[in-house]
């Protein structure tokens, strides 16, 4: 046997765990406090907010956080965001238990333009507001993101505040800043935000709505910051039917996130990535999406674990359709459609060497066309990269072969198996480095 086996080979089937004695199940459930079983009841707490005619009337992210906030003190329920176009000048802060409704592609969240400025003083860790140099553009209640370089270990320093009092350009922040923002480390703030911002939540759904991030007038922020959608340290948040678009930056991102779940969303026109499941997320399902035009589709961030991603089409993404990266394991890409990337289509790669590789993947019955330019590649697995499964995917190249390679395999990778792919029209079919 060479190193690497190429032979039909069948996914090892989970050891069964162990059966454990289980209470009888609830067949008349009642509304018990604490008790997350309950009836499933024909009406529920419900509010609209909307231009005209709603139960909370108004345009912008007030209008919509007042009518999650109402909701959620009440212990839950859905605000329905009715048609019309709704300007944000800060994040409307999802919560527990609340679900936002839109009226699809008739209700338009529009992020308005970024401005930014220096630092006219010296913020410390402990203080809890800041002076601009040009305060021209900033309003109390603008979400801001203040950015410096690290006087102590020249890192950069990046936080996310409110601006909630003023007088001239002073400006109070809504928390302290935990670092030093200080002048001569080219300190400064700029009006970013997410759209739809959710922290330490539990069990919200964002549904049925369109959010432009307005890119050509704002600066770029990454995705580890903000995005059409951020989440972080989140569970059992539930998107469906969301269009994120236009953003300077990712369209749907969230980390150290688990159990989250995004369904026939469409992410497209964003300078980041389409969806970007961040470090740490566990069992995140992303079914039925179109990824389109975008830097890269789908991002692996760091860590990702158990992920399904599943009859989704990443087109025409400058970079990669799907890359998968540090310490990304156990995940499924299967059945879906990537097309025409800029440089790569599947992408597995080597990051901080061999302890942090993508590892255990499983790239099933995947459809991916034209990859690259002359020399692309339509799957490259790097690095050491260990114990990869490629079934059943067709791999095609319709334009002239020049010198592109159907799947490419690093020289130290192991276990890489390949059964029952389909790859046409590659000057290379299958490069083993090792070979």
């Amino acid at each position: 046997m060479n190193r690497r086996s190429f032979l039909a080979t069948a996914p090892a089937m989970l050891a069964a765990a162990e059966t454990q004695p289980q209470p009888p199940a609830v067949t008349r459930p009642r509304a018990t406090a604490g008790d997350p079983i309950e009836p499933v009841w024909e009406q529920g707490l419900s509010i609209t907010v909307g231009p005209t005619k709603a139960d909370i009337v108004g345009a912008d992210h007030r209008a919509i956080q007042a009518a999650v906030d109402y909701v959620a003190g009440l212990g839950g329920g859905t605000v329905r965001v009715l048609p019309g176009q709704f300007r944000f000048r800060n994040a409307v802060n999802l919560r527990s238990g609340v679900r936002v409704l839109g009226s699809g592609e008739d209700s338009v969240c529009i992020k308005e333009p970024s401005v930014k400025t220096l630092l006219a003083e010296n913020s410390d860790w402990y203080d809890q507001e800041i002076t601009l140099a040009n305060a021209q553009g900033f309003e109390v209640g603008d979400g801001i993101v203040l950015t410096s370089r690290n006087p102590h270990n020249n890192g950069v320093d990046i936080f996310k505040r409110t601006l909630i009092a003023r007088s001239g350009k002073r400006f109070k922040l809504n928390q302290m800043l935990s670092e030093n923002f200080w002048t001569n480390g080219s300190a400064d703030a700029s009006t970013l935000f997410a759209l739809f911002d959710g922290y330490r939540i539990q069990g919200a759904a964002i549904e049925n709505i369109c959010l432009d991030g307005n890119r050509a007038n704002n600066a770029m922020l990454n995705g580890n910051y903000v995005g059409c959608i951020f989440l972080r340290e989140s569970n059992r948040i539930h998107m469906r039917g969301v269009t994120a678009r236009n953003f300077n930056g990712d369209g749907i991102s969230w980390q150290v996130c688990h159990d989250v779940r995004v369904e026939d969303c469409r992410s497209y026109d964003n300078a980041g990535y389409g969806l970007h499941p961040g470090s740490g997320s566990q069992r995140s399902v992303v079914t039925g999406s179109k990824l389109e035009r975008n830097d890269i589709g789908f991002f692996f961030c760091w860590g990702v674990k158990w992920a399904l991603v599943e009859n989704n089409t990443m087109a025409d993404n400058r970079r990669f359709g799907v890359s998968i990266g540090h310490n990304d394991t156990d995940n499924m890409v299967r059945s879906n459609e990537v097309l025409r990337s800029g440089k790569t289509g599947i992408y597995l790669r080597q990051e901080h060497g061999p302890t942090f590789s993508p590892s255990r993947n499983q790239i099933e019955a995947n459809r991916v066309v034209d990859s690259g330019s002359g020399d692309g590649v339509a799957v490259d697995i790097e690095g050491v990269t260990e114990a990869v499964t490629l079934a059943r995917n067709t791999l095609i190249e319709s334009r002239q072969p020049a010198s592109r390679i159907g799947v490419r395999i690093a020289k130290d990778a192991k276990q890489i198996r390949l059964n029952e792919n389909k790859i046409d029209g590659f000057s290379t079919p299958v490069l083993d480095l090792a070979r």
